[in-house]
């Protein structure tokens, strides 16, 4: 399985999740299945990437990666911008108290009604096609409006190594690279306010020369579209692209080399670009170490010489851990029994499957843990970003999974 993260430890064989016990934790929660966040994990992981990022870049939250309200008031305080990707979105992130002037909406098919709802509140469009420009340019003229909008590119290069290639090619997002300055020109043009450029060319790489090489062409790019538009962009969004360890030999990225050559790329960009500021959409990087999932084993059970241990939760909760979330070579996330932290494991290796009617419930694959018995509580780790909100929910009627907020102060805070 891959790596427990470090900030993890346990006492007197239980795993705490920022200083609570895992079993008081589903004591509090009512039982399992149960989503567990450390909000200081968040305020570590936010601090440490503005040490190394340069002064004129910012940190957005792409908030797809985790919705949880409480979650969500927590990181509008830590981060300059969110980026969303639906009027629900839009609610969410306003409802927990990021001004509008900090928000993005991106995504290739933007339903007139959240134009709208995008334009009454005066959030930034990130236009996915020329369509998408005119239908908001209508929706602007019918409720006296004026949209801020960035143009998405598609760029001609895309993140090597990376687990979704989001550019290069023929793609759903944005407008092709040679098409950009066109559209941004025109929206100039009519009035619209500029906001800039959103260049993103893939995610989950944890190949930081990768991550390197994309931003500087990124950079680069961002530079010759606005000399082409003869307008300096407020604002360039990079994207994201940083991974983090789910399997057996990943290694966490080093991002103190990334913020670095940033810095390098930004001071030697082109002289349009000398008063605009950049930004990172990170998701998953921000928030995925910090949560845990925890459920409660009730049947251990053999068949042909295999163990199977089955819980209360299942793929119905955390679908990525299951392997069915874009994974195409199913590999087990880090898993532990969280009332027998540390351990030694058992001889023999135990599967721990959900109590979903499909063989495709399966949470972990002939892991090595501590002898599993009915009652113990399996803590699934890297369960911070798509899960509850990533998972089908409702499949099988089964009842969805409490999350809650652990703050520094200790508080435990429900939806």
């Amino acid at each position: 399985m891959g790596p427990i993260p470090p900030a993890y430890r346990g006492e007197d064989g239980m795993l705490l999740i920022a200083g609570c016990g895992a079993a008081a934790l589903a004591d509090e929660a009512g039982d399992t299945p149960l989503f567990v966040y450390d909000a200081a994990m968040l305020d570590d992981r936010v601090a440490a990437l503005r040490a190394v990022l340069p002064g004129r870049c910012d940190v957005h939250y792409a908030m797809k990666a985790n919705p949880f309200a409480p979650l969500l008031r927590h990181m509008a305080g830590i981060v300059d911008g969110f980026d969303i990707a639906s009027s629900g979105e839009l609610e969410m992130a306003l409802k927990a108290g990021v001004g509008s002037e900090r928000i993005s909406f991106a995504g290739p098919g933007k339903r007139d009604a959240e134009l709208a709802m995008a334009l009454d509140h005066g959030v930034t469009v990130h236009l996915e096609s020329e369509g998408e420009a005119a239908r908001l340019l209508a929706q602007a003229d019918r409720i006296g409006k004026t949209p801020r909008v960035a143009v998405r590119v598609n760029p001609d290069f895309d993140l090597k190594g990376s687990g979704m290639r989001m550019g290069g090619g023929a793609k759903p997002f944005g407008v092709d690279a040679e098409r950009a300055p066109a559209l941004a020109r025109r929206m100039i043009d009519v009035g619209a306010e500029w906001r800039g450029w959103h260049i993103f060319a893939g995610s989950q790489s944890l190949d930081g020369e990768a991550i390197i090489a994309m931003q500087a062409a990124t950079v680069e790019l961002a530079g010759r579209l606005s000399e082409d538009v003869g307008a300096a962009p407020p604002l360039v969004n990079l994207g994201g692209g940083f991974g983090v360890p789910y399997f057996p030999g990943d290694r966490a990225l080093d991002i103190a080399p990334i913020g670095a050559a940033l810095a390098e790329a930004i001071a030697g960009a082109t002289d349009m670009l000398s008063e605009s500021h950049f930004a990172l959409e990170l998701g998953r990087w921000l928030v995925g170490e910090a949560g845990v999932y925890l459920t409660r084993v009730i049947d251990v059970k053999q068949s042909h010489g295999e163990t199977f241990a089955v819980v209360d939760g299942g793929l119905h909760h955390q679908l990525a851990a299951s392997g069915n979330f874009g994974t195409v070579v199913r590999r087990n996330y880090p898993v532990a029994i969280a009332n027998r932290f540390g351990e030694a494991p058992a001889e023999r290796p135990v599967s721990i499957v959900g109590c979903l009617c499909t063989p495709l419930d399966r949470l972990a694959d002939q892991v090595l843990l501590p002898s599993v018995e009915v009652g113990d509580i399996v803590a699934i780790f890297m369960a911070g970003a798509y899960g509850a909100s990533a998972s089908p929910a409702t499949f099988l009627g089964h009842e969805p999974a409490s999350q809650l907020l652990l703050t520094r102060d200790g508080d435990c805070l429900f939806d």
